[in-house]
């Protein structure tokens, strides 16, 4: 194989870690929605580990497409 093309797909493979990251986050806010709607009360409370689960997701889809990019442009 071709070290240009082993670099292409490498690149490629990385960059699915970015729409895993789209899913998660999707994922969690549907199920805060969820939670939200069933217990309004409780809401509030769980807001801030929302975010935090919102940041440490999408962190995680830059970091795979820094990955995905240093693969492909070095």
């Amino acid at each position: 194989m071709d070290p240009a093309s082993a670099k292409f797909i490498g690149a490629g493979l990385a960059a699915i870690g970015t729409g895993a990251a789209a899913i998660g986050v999707g994922n969690l806010f549907g199920q805060f929605l969820q939670g939200a709607l069933r217990n309004p009360s409780a809401a509030d409370g769980q807001f801030g580990r929302l975010i935090f689960g919102f940041a440490v997701t999408e962190a995680l889809g830059i970091f795979a497409l820094l990955i995905a990019f240093l693969l492909l442009f070095t």
